[in-house]
């Protein structure tokens, strides 16, 4: 018989470290229980670490554990964590799941009227804290093993916006809507006509509207089941907006959708708002999340680990905070790095430091496919460059990238394509690979994986090594784009085409991608055609921009390669939208419509501002 765990819950003195046992990695039936047999407090015949016969986790006790984290080191699945947490979050506990699993502190406090948007990495406890707010997660306090009843928790929050929202919540039976974030799983909970599911759904008299603002005319006559990504997004968000609630929980709105169609969707979302309707959004796009937002909340922590809600932010402020990686109320750094968009504009013709790389050109050429016609101006690019695609979703970016790649040719069969090595990280990843990711990466890039410095400036910022030894078919989204870019970019190539690289990522992740891939092209000098929707990514990338105009999936234009803020000006025209950038990092943010600086913008032809 097992011995006793003292620690079945949080105590209520100052628990500042936490043991986090991963469900998915620990196997007590395939290692020799390292972690039991080389902790000094079990050695002294105290039960910090426990594995029964019949377990299948090991156990360790937050109270007794002092932090050596020899257990960790000695695990040979590598799934203990062991966390000092910072002291002032110890009596702040809103809900843990069990004993050695993620804990969240805080929750974000929505106001009536107003866009909550909520930042953070992924696995850091939004989806847990829009659980809680909606009603379908009853906050535990910590206390896992002796839930708190709801009086209770009232008393907890007592004094707080909270207070008043969950006195609602229960009173007067608020009715929530989320909008799930994988929205590629909606077929298999959603059958049927499209057109028909809408008009089921339709209680606030606005379908004729969505459809026109989501542009969902053209799919209405078809099956849930036959919608794209960016389809099924906007039928999603449809679905949401057509019902009548109190609450409405937006996760990860502009998955799959372009720039145009991301700000539609936000301005989808405003219009739920009235005096009575709270709204709360997770977004990963920074200028989209600015764009929608009246506030915001930062989430901090360790990812599977435990999450911190900050108190809310002006919009501004609380992307600004998220950015540069340091919480001023608080006094806590939570990330290393800040980042900041300072742009440098890239050599132009004539210009001396052209002449030290070498130049390479692509010919003028057309592309039919089906009613589809694509006609690209001929261009140039440069070795150490990045140029990346500007255009609505069906402009032909990636039939570029496949004309550019070999696999598709000119309908002009004598022009002749300069020919490259070249390494696509394509836009769908399709994970059909057996093994494991390191038996995938050992495959096809030995060499690149095996060297040292590739390790240094990709493999390491982008967190590959905690998914070695997962199944490449078990990974998710994100965990799959961050192996499929390190899987590009270790193939030896003389231009690498990389088709959106932020989805699936969250805000940090995309951060670090960009990072990854700028560095990675500077230093190897080579160069990269990058597809990509999220704004403040593309602006961070480019070198220059190939702007894509016309109408989608009919007859499409891509102009040749131009500078930064002559092709941002080009696109943004085209789109009627105006940027400014934050004095304070340098991020492009987006103008509201009509307002005094949008329209100063437009008026002087600078949609893309760039002046201090």
């Amino acid at each position: 018989m097992a011995p006793k765990k003292k620690n079945q819950q949080e105590p209520a003195d100052s628990l500042t470290r936490i043991a986090i046992v991963s469900s998915d990695r620990c196997k007590p039936k395939k290692c020799r229980q390292e972690c039991k047999k080389s902790c000094p407090v079990v050695k002294i015949g105290k039960l910090c670490v426990e594995v029964a016969p019949t377990s299948k986790l090991a156990w360790i006790s937050e109270e007794l554990c002092i932090g050596c984290g020899i257990c960790v080191k000695k695990c040979p699945f590598d799934a203990i964590q062991i966390i000092n947490l910072p002291a002032n979050l110890s009596k702040e506990t809103t809900h843990r799941y069990g004993p050695n699993s993620f804990k969240l502190h805080r929750l974000p406090s929505p106001k009536r009227g107003q866009v909550l948007g909520l930042v953070g990495t992924n696995g850091i406890g939004k989806s847990t804290a829009l659980k809680v707010l909606a009603g379908k997660l009853k906050p535990n306090l910590g206390r896992f093993d002796d839930q708190p009843d709801w009086q209770e928790i009232l008393t907890y929050f007592r004094g707080s916006e909270l207070q008043n929202y969950f006195t609602r919540l229960l009173e007067d039976d608020l009715h929530a809507i989320i909008k799930p974030q994988y929205v590629d799983n909606i077929p298999k909970a959603v059958r049927g006509n499209v057109g028909e599911v809408l008009k089921q759904k339709d209680q606030r008299q606005q379908m004729e509207h969505l459809l026109d603002a989501l542009e969902l005319n053209q799919v209405c006559d078809r099956d849930v089941e036959n919608l794209s990504g960016g389809e099924l997004q906007r039928f999603a968000l449809a679905v949401v907006a057509l019902q009548k609630a109190d609450i409405y929980m937006i996760d990860e709105p502009s998955s799959y959708l372009d720039v145009r169609q991301r700000l539609k969707a936000a301005e989808v979302i405003r219009e739920l708002l009235s005096p009575d309707v709270y709204v709360i959004a997770v977004e990963h796009d920074l200028s989209v999340l600015d764009y929608l937002s009246d506030f915001i909340c930062c989430l901090y922590g360790q990812p599977g680990a435990y999450g911190v809600v900050t108190m809310p932010f002006s919009v501004r402020e609380g992307i600004n905070i998220f950015l540069a990686g340091f919480v001023p109320t608080e006094n806590l750094r939570f990330r290393e790095d800040s980042l900041t968009f300072k742009v440098a504009e890239a050599p132009v013709e004539g210009d001396e430091d052209l002449k030290k790389f070498a130049r390479f050109e692509y010919p003028k050429m057309r592309k039919t496919q089906g009613n589809f016609r694509l006609q690209i101006e001929e261009g140039n690019f440069t070795d150490s460059e990045i140029l990346v695609m500007l255009g609505e979703n069906g402009t032909g970016k990636t039939t570029f990238i496949w004309l550019l790649a070999g696999i598709l040719k000119p309908d002009d069969h004598f022009i002749e394509l300069p020919e490259f090595n070249v390494s696509v990280k394509p836009q769908k990843i399709s994970p059909k690979f057996p093994h494991t990711v390191r038996d995938l990466l050992t495959k096809k890039i030995r060499d690149s994986y095996l060297h040292p410095q590739f390790q240094t400036d990709v493999m390491k910022p982008l967190n590959i090594e905690i998914l070695m030894d997962q199944e490449v078919k078990n990974l998710s989204g994100g965990e799959l784009q961050r192996v499929a870019i390190t899987l590009a970019l270790g193939q030896p190539a003389d231009l690498y085409l990389i088709d959106e690289p932020s989805a699936y990522l969250d805000s940090e992740q995309r951060i670090i991608a960009a990072k990854v891939i700028k560095r990675f092209i500077m230093h190897s000098k080579k160069t990269a055609f990058i597809v990509e929707h999220d704004f403040i990514m593309a602006a961070y990338l480019a070198d220059r921009v190939i702007v894509y105009e016309g109408q989608p999936s009919k007859s499409c234009y891509a102009r040749p390669p131009t500078s930064l803020v002559t092709g941002m000006n080009m696109f943004l025209k085209n789109l009627e939208i105006t940027f400014r950038r934050d004095p304070t990092n340098y991020r492009p943010r987006i103008n509201k419509q009509q307002s005094t600086k949008d329209r100063e913008q437009k008026l002087a032809g600078s949609y893309y501002y760039l002046d201090d």
